[in-house]
């Protein structure tokens, strides 16, 4: 039960990262179409 919890846990964080990874690509992106 415990290595299920750390991988959740894992899964959390990289879906964080992935959450700001993508906001952060997709400011880029907007920035660039716009000019």
């Amino acid at each position: 039960m415990r290595e299920l919890e750390q991988e959740v846990r894992e899964l959390k964080r990289a879906n964080e990262i992935l959450k700001r990874a993508a906001s952060f690509f997709g400011a880029e992106l907007d920035r660039h179409h716009r000019s």
